[in-house]
């Protein structure tokens, strides 16, 4: 049997047989709490309030505290430092006795690395201001039901606005009101925790693993599809929309469809409460192989360029943010209009893109300190551009639910040969497929279960996201200025990279002596990640370029021109031909 036991530094699960004694429980307890316990003021109890010490315990067996299969229990200790200290200024002291220490706490949000919104977002309470009302009977300075702010969860006020999916963060809170009550401050329950479909193979009731064995402890329980009330991104913002018009121009220009990786960072989402802002600031596309029906790649050599790219970035203050494929064919009219395939009656994105979508959250978990794994979902999102309703050439934004990257991570689902549903896997030596189920809306606006064998509709994993462009007011500052060098891997299309482009852009009349123009050109992620590839500035130079160019410090690019690699590299381009 797994107990559990919630201590000041984070969740832990123990394997057990019933008839051992505590005591061989709370040695395993120590070496994971770690050697700066004092093991002689640990103290354990089903609930923050009832904490016995430990020694009292100990010689009880598992089955005669009553502790079954999943308990959890909560833990509490003083440290060896505690205790020394304590014993310096109590020298008679009995050594055998324990103490409860109630200073330490219980525990606590796991120590996690996230990203700078997530830990902005948490330090807001996200409230929703009401103005005064007519129903309102007091003054200016008073407050009431009427007009007291809402919580950043509001059901009524999203559903006015037309907003499908709360803010990850409101989700959160919410989860945390009802979790962690102020009246329990001295507890910590993780609020959340990454679904996991997969059957344990090394269940600790003792028969042998999957498919020689199974039981109820270690099988996955049945599985009932919703659709995910929040979403983890709210807001697609592409910062130029000449970084799209060059996308489709690949297709454009060929008839065949491409694919690439979205660079950006994140921000704040002011439309919804505690919202988050995926800012694409360039598009990168991988090596692959255009059709006019779709495309393939080389798995292996896109992960390693990726990985090489995703370096770069970061140099640059930049995340892979999700993915952007086209899905276009012209409508044969002459006037540029395309056709519509994805709408309400046909699929938004197929299974096979929703299994990739997938793949790829999961390849980028969110790192998040109040999931008990430290990671849930993921911020990735995908990018689908295809035609409108009216024939227009559209972008549509998604993620998929933290329960389709449990089934694709269980190996649960595969495509069909109907885009709009995913087919079922059938149980084998390597997975165990419980009963899938998914809820509905029937004629009568009830909600209903179906059996989601052999195939269900894909929509109940979308989590469908809103997208634009900034407003011509907007006072955010564009990461990259220029966008004329040209895009990588566009071999097939006829377009290089090379020093003699370079050369034209970079050595010209316009650019001499002139450092604005120069910085405006240089500002260009493409050129950029080319110039890297170089490998003629030192990693002294290269901060430089970054610094003149991303940050806008001209003085960096002052500082940069003087330099020895740089003078080579101008060398090179006069000489290039």
């Amino acid at each position: 049997m797994i107990l559990r036991f919630r201590a000041p530094n984070g969740m832990h699960r123990l394997e057990c047989e019933k008839n051992w004694t505590f005591g061989a429980v709370l040695e395993q307890l120590i070496v994971k709490l770690g050697a700066h316990v004092d093991e002689t003021s640990l103290a354990i109890g089903e609930k923050p309030s009832s904490l016995k010490p430990a020694a009292t315990l100990a010689t009880s067996t598992v089955e005669q505290l009553g502790l079954k299969h999943g308990d959890m229990l909560y833990v509490n200790y003083g440290t060896r430092e505690d205790h020394n200290v304590e014993n310096a200024e109590n020298p008679d002291r009995d050594q055998s006795s324990v103490k409860l220490n109630a200073g330490v706490g219980f525990s606590a949000p796991l120590k996690v690395k996230e990203l700078a919104i997530d830990q902005e977002l948490e330090s807001q309470d996200g409230l929703i201001p009401r103005a005064k009302s007519s129903l309102c009977r007091h003054g200016d300075k008073g407050m009431c039901e009427y007009c007291a702010p809402l919580p950043p969860w509001d059901r009524e006020y999203h559903e006015e606005r037309n907003l499908k999916h709360i803010s990850f963060h409101a989700y959160l809170k919410q989860l945390n009101e009802q979790t962690n009550k102020k009246s329990s401050a001295s507890s910590y329950i993780a609020p959340l925790s990454q679904p996991d479909f997969r059957i344990n193979k090394n269940c600790p009731t003792g028969h042998k693993p999957w498919p020689q064995g199974i039981c109820s402890k270690c099988q996955p329980s049945a599985i009932t599809l919703q659709q995910q009330p929040f979403r983890m991104v709210d807001y697609v913002e592409f910062q130029r929309s000449e970084m799209i018009n060059e996308f489709i121009n690949s297709w454009r220009t060929t008839g065949t469809q491409r694919f690439g990786y979205l660079y950006g960072h994140y921000d704040r989402y002011e439309s919804t409460p505690l919202g988050i802002s995926a800012v694409v600031d360039a598009i990168y596309e991988p090596p692959q192989h255009d059709e006019s029906d779709g495309l393939s790649m080389d798995v292996s050599m896109v992960a390693e360029e990726m990985h090489k790219i995703d370096v770069v970035a970061s140099d640059m203050g930049l995340v892979r943010l999700g993915m952007i494929f086209t899905d276009l064919t012209d409508a044969g009219a002459g006037d540029g209009s395309v056709f519509c395939k994805r709408h309400k009656d046909s699929f938004f994105l197929s299974s096979l893109e929703v299994i990739m979508a997938a793949k790829h959250q999961l390849k980028f978990p969110n790192a998040c300190k109040y999931s008990e794994q430290g990671k849930f979902s993921s911020k990735f999102v995908t990018c689908v551009i295809s035609g409108n309703v009216d024939g227009e050439i559209d972008i549509s934004t998604y993620q998929v639910s933290a329960g389709a990257e449990a089934l694709v991570q269980a190996d649960f689902v595969e495509g069909s040969t109907h885009p709009s549903m995913a087919y079922i896997q059938e149980t084998n030596a390597d997975r165990y497929v419980p009963e899938i189920f998914y809820m509905r809306k029937n004629e009568y606006n009830l909600a209903v279960k179906e059996n989601a064998k052999p195939a269900f509709p894909v929509e109940y994993l979308l989590v469908s996201l809103t997208h634009g462009f900034p407003k011509p007011d907007s006072s955010r500052k564009l990461t990259f200025n220029s966008s004329q060098f040209p895009w990588a891997n566009r071999h097939a299309m006829g377009v290089s990279q090379d020093y003699l482009q370079l050369k034209s852009l970079l050595l010209t009349p316009a650019t001499q002596g002139d450092f604005v123009a120069l910085q405006n050109l240089l500002s260009d992620f493409h050129l950029l990640i080319y110039v890297h590839s170089l490998q003629i500035l030192n990693s002294e130079e290269w901060k430089m370029l970054l610094q003149g160019t991303v940050l806008g410090k001209q003085d960096s690019l002052y500082r940069l021109v003087s330099t020895p690699g740089w003078q080579t590299f101008v060398m090179i381009l006069q000489e290039s031909s």
